[in-house]
């Protein structure tokens, strides 16, 4: 185990010895909700909160500038954690990625220009998370689910969208009129599947000279992307417009996100209607409801309110607390791609005693296990028994429970790809619905089709002994072992002589005292009286009875 850490930069063992004590006893397995934080990073942050006096930074006093400071210092870390140059981009600290894409969307919908025309229209891939399908709901010029990658090629290609996606509204883009924009979003990473994206997207849409992507725009969700792979914003010119992450998802600690922005992107997001305080220059309110906003810093017009400044020194404590334990992203990356090839082919090899697949996992044919372009450290699976009935899912977690493994069941917030991979037809969905299912429901079988997954996933901190563990758990009790069977009986009519073998297809009585026959006679001496055993005379079991049972007579 620890020659493999080794290989990737950083010895995992030891790091879990030192920085992980909510590990020991522990098998966690579901870092794409949110990794671990280390010992290290809560006692630098211990260190600075009580070793420093910080005050609100839209105050003058030495604390609040303190606070302004050191916020400064973590928003140019981040830039630098994602190689995005401050010429280009600039950091809007959220609380989530969600909160990220809530922000974009209000801001859109906020362009219309005096026309009484639909000002958004929004194009997301299928296997997107439901905070990012959502969006949908404030597209009031149409939106329209890609339902595969190659459903994005055609659309970059031709700008038309082909049939097999979803549509509201208008159809295209192409047919709105210049005062309408468009939004398309795409996930990094599935956070179902771990399937990574192609990252070449924002760049291809932006140099299209089709009339139907003109001032359409592209947001990555890179939470998932984020949490073990480098996300790297150094060609501003192939980055999305906006790219949102999750810090928990990284670093375990804080809880907080961020809104990447391309800064030539940034005038769409700098016209929203509201404003809060510490975004604006100037406000009326007797007479004249008027207000001036911030013109300086993209952040400074967007985050509204006193910004979470302790959880923004929290993060620079976690980024320099994470690249001391574990170097850089990439060497995460490379760690945890050979874990989850591990596990994947293990769990792939699991046999029941009749030759059939334990696990059934759900992979996209373009990903890759071993591949970190096309595969992230997730795998998502449904358990079979023996006879091919579904394993529940509730079965699954009481089990993992019981054993110290924490792990995701249920649809993830991955409907399209939960629908895609099942094989869920929206009529199943919606029949189901009305019996009563619901998102969460884990004991769900719609027409013999299991409604969710479960979903394990790898962090930095992950080891060949988590992934060994779980393999060791699915198939102590998920798997089914070889029946035995009774070959021969051995009987003992005449007490210490040979025993009398009932074969194969041969039939014996059981009574209450045991087998029938067996001990039932015995030699006595004659001289003595007393029953002879093999002890005194060792040629006894040279006496091989056998029982007639039709006859009723034993022959020696």
């Amino acid at each position: 185990m620890a020659e493999v850490s080794h290989q990737d930069g950083y010895d995992v063992d030891q790091i879990r010895e030192t920085e992980y004590p909510m590990l020991k006893g522990e098998t966690y397995l579901d870092h794409a909700g949110t990794t671990l934080y280390s010992s290290s990073l809560i006692k630098e942050y211990l260190e600075e909160m009580s070793g420093n006096l910080y005050g609100n930074p839209h105050s003058g006093s030495t604390s609040s500038m303190l606070s302004t400071a050191r916020v400064q210092e973590a928003r140019k870390h981040v830039l630098e954690f994602f190689k995005a140059s401050p010429d280009h981009f600039d950091i809007v600290f959220v609380l989530n990625a969600t909160s990220a894409m809530k922000l974009v969307v209000e801001a859109f919908i906020s362009h219309e220009t005096g026309s009484t025309s639909p000002s958004l229209w929004y194009g997301y891939h299928v296997d997107s998370h439901t905070s990012a399908i959502g969006i949908r709901q404030l597209a009031s010029a149409g939106h329209h689910c890609f339902a595969s990658d190659n459903a994005v090629d055609r659309w970059l290609e031709t700008g038309s969208l082909v049939a097999g996606g979803q549509n509201g509204g208008s159809s295209s883009p192409a047919a709105s009129r210049v005062s309408q924009i468009g939004l398309f979003a795409y996930p990094g990473q599935s956070n179902m599947t771990g399937r990574r994206l192609p990252l070449n997207w924002p760049g291809r849409l932006r140099r299209s000279t089709l009339a139907a992507h003109q001032q359409v725009y592209s947001l990555l969700d890179a939470a998932a992307l984020a949490s073990t792979a480098p996300v790297d914003l150094s060609d501003p010119s192939e980055a999305a417009d906006f790219t949102t992450v999750s810090f928990y998802k990284i670093f375990g600690f804080p809880d907080l996100g961020a809104l990447i922005v391309r800064k030539d992107a940034a005038h769409l997001l700098l016209r929203r209607p509201y404003f809060g305080g510490g975004t604006v220059e100037m406000v009326l309110c007797n007479g004249e409801s008027w207000h001036s906003a911030k013109k300086g810093a993209i952040h400074e017009a967007l985050e509204d309110g006193t910004v979470p400044f302790h959880n923004i020194i929290a993060l620079d404590c976690a980024l320099s607390t994470h690249q001391r334990l574990y170097g850089s992203m990439d060497q995460v990356s490379r760690h945890t791609s050979k874990l989850v090839s591990h596990l994947y082919r293990k769990l792939s090899s699991l046999r029941h005693q009749n030759g059939s697949n334990v696990c059934q996992i759900y992979k996209d044919p373009s990903a890759i296990y071993g591949d970190r372009k096309t595969q992230g450290p997730v795998v998502a699976f449904n358990l079979t028994s023996a006879d091919g009935s579904w394993v529940k899912l509730s079965d699954l977690e009481a089990a993992a429970n019981e054993h110290h493994i924490h792990l995701r069941t249920g649809d993830v917030c991955n409907p399209g790809g939960i629908a895609r991979h099942l094989n869920l037809a929206p009529w199943e969905l919606f029949r189901n619905f009305r019996a009563g299912v619901r998102c969460g429901c884990k004991n769900v079988m719609i027409g013999q089709k299991p409604s969710g997954i479960a979903r394990v996933s790898l962090g930095a901190m992950s080891s060949m002994q988590d992934v060994e563990t779980f393999v060791s758990f699915v198939q102590r009790k998920f798997a089914s072992s070889a029946s035995l069977f009774i070959r021969n009986i051995l009987v003992y009519p005449i007490r210490g002589c040979s025993a009398w073998w009932i074969t194969d297809g041969s039939r014996i009585d059981l009574t209450h005292n045991g087998l029938r026959w067996d001990g039932q006679w015995c030699l006595v001496g004659l001289e003595t009286g007393a029953i002879l055993t093999p002890l005194e005379v060792p040629r006894l079991l040279l006496v091989y009875p056998e029982i007639d049972s039709c006859r009723r007579t034993l022959r020696i």
